[in-house]
């Protein structure tokens, strides 16, 4: 009798924990991204960011061949206020889940056009800070993280190949000011840097490709 007790014990905690399972499965699937409606929503976003997210202003960031994780997190964090900018917490505060996967998605299908660099006496720093760091300031290579062609990792650390230097310059002195605190490493690296490595390493990614 305490053996049949024990399977019969043994067969309701099964019973009960599979369709637990199965409503876990199933609540952890997302819903696949809607390129369509990306780019449907993204015509809001135009007028900063370009039609096909390669923005002409070099004060808004290239959005076009991004990861479309970090695009997600960043729109997530702006709406939320983590990452401050009045104008993106007005535009994401408009976006539902499923619009930001909708849009970042999209953007990664549309190809990035290559940048340049203008500053031909600041890129061979900008090249020695990307590349090698500055060892005796424990300051780390930037292709550690965004990879020596600057494509980044997806998922990890995005896309910064070509990326508008003026805007680059805004990002790291904001992460190193603390205007911008939703990246730790990124605050901790931009914290060693001067004005002048900034601007170096800012163009020198401008001309990565």
């Amino acid at each position: 009798m305490k053996l049949l007790a024990s399977l019969l014990m043994a067969i309701s905690v099964v019973a009960t924990a599979v369709p637990a399972l199965a409503a876990d499965e199933s609540a952890s699937k997302t819903p696949k991204p809607d390129l369509a409606k990306g780019e449907a929503s993204f015509a809001l976003c135009v007028a900063c960011h370009a039609a096909d997210g390669n923005s002409t202003i070099a004060a808004n960031p290239v959005l076009a061949q991004q990861h479309p994780e970090y695009l997600v997190k960043q729109l997530q964090e702006f709406k939320s206020g983590k990452r401050d900018d009045p104008v993106m917490k007005g535009m994401a505060g408009t976006l539902s889940d499923d619009d930001m996967r909708n849009v970042s998605w999209w953007l990664a299908t549309q190809k990035a056009k290559p940048g340049f660099s203008k500053d031909k006496e600041l890129v061979s720093l900008g090249e020695k800070i990307y590349r090698g760091g500055i060892q005796d300031r424990s300051i780390a290579a930037c292709a550690g993280c965004h990879s020596p062609n600057g494509a980044g990792i997806p998922s990890q650390y995005p896309r910064i190949s070509g990326q508008h230097a003026d805007y680059t310059v805004k990002q790291l002195m904001d992460f190193r000011d603390g205007k911008r605190g939703n990246n730790l490493i990124m605050t901790q690296e931009a914290a060693k840097l001067n004005d002048r490595e900034i601007k170096a390493v800012s163009d020198y990614i401008a001309g990565l490709r």
